[in-house]
This record gives structure tokens, C-alpha cells and sequence, in this order.
């Protein structure tokens, strides 16, 4: 074979410089395909209030029975598990929620002797508005007899009571509980309030009360616990 049936090396090609690619972020996986307890248990321990098996199905993408199953299960194996903390449903939702038997421990934690509890002239008000409602304040301080102004502003910076509209004929402000008051006292709904009922004096014990001008409860008492001065009206 003569030299010039000596094939020519091939001209070089531009190529790539020899390197390692990093791999590609891999997508993130559907979070239907997540498995369902396990992702529930994740999203309720960042909620900041109790989320609706509806909310909790759409973010999870589940059909909202399998995620009202998936939370009963789940509440009854805390329960069962004798768990420090409980999955409960309140307000129309669910929440973790620390077990009632292990209150000091969690008390001892987070208020370190500290109780910021409200007082029995805020509970009074708070249930007059809670079986009243929606009431004004005028209202809710005929019924208890003092000025309710300074324990309602209270009841609002808490967030128990809020506003509810107006009164038609008056124009006055009317307030009621909020979610955050059912989920405080761990009820469902303002139906599952206690019957008053069994709370409310004989007829015969008011009218005897009534004859001899006695009130059934101590302004004064009221007054020094709660910062409440008489009403005029």
C-alpha cells in the first residue's frame, strides 16, 4: 500500500472538555403519592389552628373520606398509645393538642408559674356573650349589672369575642365568640354548649330576691376583681 492510500487522520472535532454533570434536582413528587397518615401528621404539627379534613384533603390530594378515616385512625392510636399529646377534633377541624392528664408538665414548660388566667368577672361576660349572642355591650353589662367595658376590650385582645355586626335599632356594636374561643373551651360548635338550665336559680329563690331588693351577686366583689364600676343604665 503506497502512502497515499494511507487513510488521512480525521480533522478534530470541537468537543466538550471531558467533566462530571451534576445530576439534575429531581422534580418533587407528587404529594398524592405520599403516604397518607405520615403526611397528615406533618402538615398538623405547623397548622396554627384546626384545619378542616376538606382543607387537608385539597392539600394533600386525597378524597376528603379517606382523610376523615386516616384522622380517626390516627386519634385512636394516640389514644390507645397513651401518647403525651391527643388529635382532637374542635371547631371544625383538627389539631395535636397536649393530653389533659400531662396539663402541669406543659403548664410547668410554658407558663413557669406564671398563670394568665382570666378572671371570674372576664368568664361572666365572656359567657353572657357566649349565650347571648350577638349582644351589645350595653346589653351584656344590664345583665351582669356593671360596666363590662374594660373585660370585653380584654375578651377582644384575646381574641375570644369579636365583632358581629350592629344592632338595627340602635346602631350599637354586637359581638360574639370566634373560632378561637370554641377551640379554647374544645368544642365543636356553640351547640355543644351546656344546657343553662341547671346553672339558673328556683323561680321562688328570684322573686324572694327580687321583694327584698337583693341582688343575687356582690357589685363590689365584681368590681375589685375585674376593674368594673356599677352601671348607670
Amino acid at each position: 500500500m503506497t502512502a497515499d492510500a494511507v487513510p488521512a487522520p480525521s480533522e478534530p472535532t470541537a468537543a466538550e472538555p471531558s467533566r462530571t454533570v451534576p445530576p439534575q434536582a429531581a422534580p418533587a413528587g407528587d404529594v398524592a403519592e405520599l403516604p397518607l397518615r405520615p403526611a397528615l401528621e406533618a402538615v398538623l404539627m405547623v397548622v396554627d389552628e384546626p384545619a378542616t379534613e376538606t382543607h387537608l384533603a385539597k392539600v394533600l390530594g386525597r378524597p376528603r373520606r379517606a382523610v376523615a378515616a386516616a384522622l380517626r385512625e390516627l386519634a385512636d392510636e394516640y389514644t390507645a398509645q397513651g401518647r403525651g399529646f391527643e388529635l382532637r377534633h374542635v371547631a371544625g377541624g383538627w389539631r395535636f393538642y397536649a393530653r389533659p392528664d400531662y396539663a402541669p408538665a406543659v403548664e410547668g414548660f410554658v407558663l413557669d408559674g406564671q398563670h394568665a388566667r382570666l378572671t371570674q368577672a372576664a368568664l361572666e361576660t365572656l359567657a353572657v356573650v357566649a349565650y347571648r349572642q350577638p349582644v351589645s355591650r350595653s346589653r351584656v353589662s344590664a345583665v351582669r349589672g356593671v360596666n363590662c367595658d374594660g373585660v370585653m376590650r380584654t375578651l377582644l385582645q384575646r381574641g375570644l369575642v369579636a365583632e358581629a355586626g350592629t344592632e338595627p335599632e340602635t346602631g350599637a356594636i354586637l359581638y360574639g365568640t370566634t373560632h378561637y374561643f370554641l377551640e379554647r373551651m374544645g368544642l365543636g360548635s356553640l351547640d355543644e354548649l351546656p344546657e343553662l338550665a341547671p346553672f339558673l336559680p328556683e323561680a321562688d329563690q328570684v322573686e324572694g330576691e327580687s321583694r327584698e331588693g337583693v341582688p343575687s351577686f356582690s357589685v363590689d366583689a365584681d368590681a375589685d376583681d375585674s376593674g368594673d364600676s356599677p352601671t348607670d343604665h
